[in-house]
């Protein structure tokens, strides 16, 4: 569908393909896709998509291959931002390109990778997943003759940076990471502003598949039960409904029903409150959105009360289990010591990535942040299954090399 066709059926303060920004380095659009259906397709086709097949969310790959990995997470965020975007008129070929692309800077081993190299990384700046998208984008995927990264239009970039709000004041703006305040300058995201209404409907669709698939992978782990689910709110009275509806239902479907329920309970809680913001400020235009003096997706009140009891009880009962904290402390110790090793020892880098080392680092680097960015890169692009193995070459006597 040609941009302008698309861009009829969309209210008046959605993105409008074909009075996007542009992209970094100018390029003839495609004929037959929009330019955020063309932003979509690079991601998808991405190296660093294709990884997240490996990354895990909290269980470490090898304890199972059913639990959710970031992709299929990925998947799950695009979905449900689709189906809100059609619902408020909003543009969801941007959304998905936003939902699809805002996990590619997560280290392996989920939050606790991200953790041990933000540490490791700490004297040089630290790390942190949405910095690392921006490079993933920009930098680090290197497919194109004419362009490092994606280039990705405008609004796709800003929406990836930007989807959880503001970065920060614009007076504040040396305190935005190295990444994207050098970004800044070569293309200005306004990083002060809220991002396009897509941009927030992906945030929250990310933070409904997140909730509902860690309580879903909780369950079938074990971790606890549906029993402890009754007494908490929005959840409860779900599954007491479904009993009651249908007494002696097997426990695997009765899991899958409390969440599909769960997913449809948000959502609509969300088109609710965004449709009565939006009835109040009256936007013409995704300008305005962004100029807004609060968010215009979000749950109600209420919603999000019972949202941070629910992700209360995933903090006690399943992210700090003593089998998950097992697990996350071995991997906290693999990028841990991956890090350091590197740092010390740089030709035990692959011989790509000496390369890209040598190009990188100058002479001024005296300090070792040059160096410390170009490991952090290596390590963060790793699957959960690749650290493991690089691990046990180089720290395991007895194992190939």
């Amino acid at each position: 569908m040609a941009a302008a066709d698309h861009d009829m059926q969309l209210a008046p303060y959605a993105c409008r393909a074909a009075h996007s920004r542009g992209r970094l380095v100018a390029e003839a659009e495609s004929p037959s896709r929009t330019p955020f259906q063309r932003d979509r397709d690079r991601i998808l086709h991405s190296g660093a998509f294709r990884k997240l097949k490996y990354k895990t969310q909290v269980f470490v790959y090898h304890e199972g291959d059913y639990y959710r990995t970031r992709l299929t997470h990925s998947l799950e965020v695009a979905q449900i931002a689709r189906s809100i975007c059609r619902a408020l008129g909003l543009n969801d070929d941007l959304a998905e390109a936003v939902a699809l692309a805002h996990d590619l800077g997560h280290a392996p081993f989920g939050h606790a990778g991200e953790e041990a190299l933000n540490q490791a990384m700490a004297p040089y700046g630290g790390f942190s997943h949405n910095e690392q998208a921006l490079r993933v984008l920009t930098l680090l995927e290197r497919r194109y003759a004419e362009f490092d990264g994606l280039n990705l239009s405008w609004e796709a970039l800003e929406g990836v940076v930007k989807h959880n709000g503001p970065l920060v004041p614009p007076p504040m703006g040396a305190t935005l990471p190295p990444t994207i305040l050098e970004f800044q300058h070569r293309f200005d995201l306004e990083y002060h502003t809220w991002p396009s209404a897509e941009a927030q409907v992906a945030a929250l669709a990310d933070d409904i598949a997140y909730d509902n698939h860690d309580l879903d992978d909780g369950l079938r782990a074990g971790l606890f039960s549906i029993d402890e689910l009754a007494d908490l709110p929005l959840v409860g009275p779900i599954v007491r409904a479904l009993r009651e509806k249908y007494p002696g239902l097997e426990r695997q479907r009765l899991i899958h029903e409390t969440i599909r329920h769960l997913i449809d309970a948000m959502v609509s809680d969300l088109l609710a409150e965004t449709r009565r913001r939006l009835e109040l400020l009256r936007p013409a235009s995704p300008a305005q959105i962004r100029l807004a003096r609060q968010a215009m997706v979000a749950f109600s009140e209420t919603l999000a009360g019972q949202e941070r009891v629910l992700r209360t009880f995933l903090m006690e009962r399943m992210y700090r289990h003593y089998k998950v904290n097992r697990e996350t402390s071995k991997a906290r110790r693999v990028v841990r010591d991956l890090f350091s090793l590197f740092m010390a020892e740089p030709p035990c880098l692959p011989t790509e990535w000496q390369g890209y080392l040598a190009a990188a680092v100058t002479g001024r680097d005296s300090g070792g942040g040059e160096r410390a960015r170009i490991i952090g890169d290596y390590i963060a692009g790793m699957t959960d299954r690749y650290a493991l193995l690089e691990h046990r070459r180089l720290f395991d006597m007895d194992a190939q090399v």
